[in-house]
């Protein structure tokens, strides 16, 4: 077969979606919480000259004490420079660059994870670093230390031991009862239950700590855990020649453990909510705002206007570096009070759609998903999903991600439409309202929320009452 290769050179034409630099900037700074924009405006206040910081409040002091004349008085030269720009930079809009039903998940994935700045936490030493110094005031041989350093490096962050014993006895060339004789002394530390291989040993180094090692306590865990953990109390009862009730009060106490103790210690503090959007109730209505407080406020700086006009020394190239930085000020400006208008439209219409939770709480939630607010405020999806992204909000009733106001639905008789977290919570109130002795099933929840007219089948129930966290009726069953 004769095959010829050859150049061929044409025209085409075709339509396709450029992400900009410029409207990836804008994209991100649309989606960043407030403590993270913060923290990237003052980075451009660092990089930008042309950018400076002002408060507001001084310069409406300054306008009240100034008198007619000086402001009738007052040359060009002191107008805003931004208003003074001779090519305004044109708008962004977000909806223009998704009108064809642009999905951002590529570069999202690409740059999710770029930038991140942490949220503000307490500094606290680690899990490790707390057990690394109690070692060193116990342990005086150096291989017992290096034996101890790798175990106390060889826990998870819920505290438990990963690594098997042997290997580490092969790592370092000692015998298997050199290395046991190192973790017994770790699981002595604190917090008690650190180090165990598994929730039973755990359980039993805790009880042990607390000097209950010999009591009933341990007797269950120790001999009879399968039963404890299916909640089968008739059969230790048997075995143990108690009463269930006996049996429920010890697995009572049991259950006051801490089954993960190395979360006590490895967090790094306490993670605080910054909100970003605070709705308030004004006489018989909600107004919503930004809490933005913190944010610097910008405007373009003045003193290279001599430089960038000619009138002062300078050559080209720095001309050209002024007009470019200008250009971005300007921008970021502009982008950043954009941001400010789309976040409060977005809660505008959650605050509209979701009025009823505001009143009665989470039972009165509506079902309401990103497309109906993006229709309602005459804007794209994508656009209100990368608002509600990390966003909180506080409320009269708490502080709440965005996200936490969009939910799916189920019918009812009637015809209308329940949010699921309303469901969650109907099922939470019917669970803590049932006898103890007499836990409802699955079934039972079904028909109760039929008789509400609510259509919801058994295995619904069954995946929110798991969702909740909540046991099976048997395993519920108190006696």
């Amino acid at each position: 077969m004769d095959v010829k290769l050859r150049l061929h050179q044409g025209l085409y034409q075709r339509q396709q979606l450029v992400m900009t630099q410029r409207l990836q900037q804008a994209l991100k700074l649309l989606q960043i919480p407030t403590l993270e924009l913060e923290q990237v405006l003052r980075q451009e206040l660092q990089v930008n000259p042309l950018l400076e910081e002002y408060d507001p409040e001084d310069d409406d002091a300054a306008e009240a004490s100034e008198t007619p004349d000086e402001a009738e008085d007052e040359s060009p030269a002191h107008e805003s420079p931004a208003n003074e720009a001779e090519e305004p930079e044109e708008k962004v809009d977000w909806d223009e660059y998704f009108k064809d039903g642009f999905r951002d998940g590529t570069w999202e994935r690409e740059t999710d994870e770029e930038d991140r700045l942490e949220r503000p936490a307490a500094s606290v030493p680690s899990g490790q670093q707390e057990l690394a110094e109690q070692l060193a005031y116990t342990l005086d041989e150096p291989l017992d230390r290096r034996i101890g350093e790798y175990i106390i490096g060889s826990l998870n962050p819920d505290g438990y031991l990963v690594c098997p014993l042997a290997e580490i006895a092969a790592t370092f060339e000692t015998d298997l009862a050199r290395v046991e004789r190192v973790l017994a002394v770790i699981q002595g530390f604190d917090p008690p239950g650190v180090a165990a291989r598994d929730i039973q040993e755990c359980l039993l180094l805790q009880l042990r700590a607390s000097g209950r090692g010999d009591g009933p306590e341990a007797v269950v865990v120790r001999d009879h855990f399968e039963s404890l953990k299916n909640r089968r109390f008739a059969d230790i009862a048997r075995e143990m020649h108690i009463t269930p009730r006996e049996v429920q009060d010890i697995a009572g106490r049991i259950g006051e453990l801490d089954p993960k103790p190395g979360l006590s210690v490895v967090g790094e503090g306490a993670a605080y909510i910054t909100p970003d959007l605070v709705v308030e109730k004004v006489d018989d209505g909600y107004v919503c705002y930004l809490n933005d407080g913190n944010l610097p406020r910008l405007r373009i700086s003045n003193a290279y206007d001599a430089v960038a006009a000619g009138k002062q020394g300078g050559d080209d190239d720095t001309v050209q570096f002024i007009d470019e930085k200008r250009r971005y000020a300007e921008w970021i400006i502009k982008t950043i009070e954009q941001r400010r208008r789309t976040m409060i439209k977005v809660m505008e219409a959650i605050v509209r759609e979701q009025s009823e939770f505001f009143e009665q709480g989470a039972i009165a939630l509506r079902p309401l998903t990103l497309q109906q607010v993006a229709t309602a405020i005459g804007m794209h999806e994508s656009t209100v999903s990368r608002v509600t992204k990390q966003k909180y909000v506080q409320t009269p009733r708490g502080v709440f991600p965005l996200k936490y106001f969009f939910s799916a639905g189920l019918d009812t008789d009637e015809g209308d439409e329940v949010a699921a977290k309303a469901v969650k919570q109907m099922i939470q109130e019917i669970v803590a309202a049932e006898s103890p002795a007499r836990p409802l099933s699955d079934k039972r929840i079904v028909d109760l929320l039929s008789e509400k007219g609510l259509k919801i089948a058994r295995r619904t129930v069954a995946k929110y009452r798991e969702q909740l966290g909540i046991l099976n009726a048997r395993m519920r069953k108190q006696f």
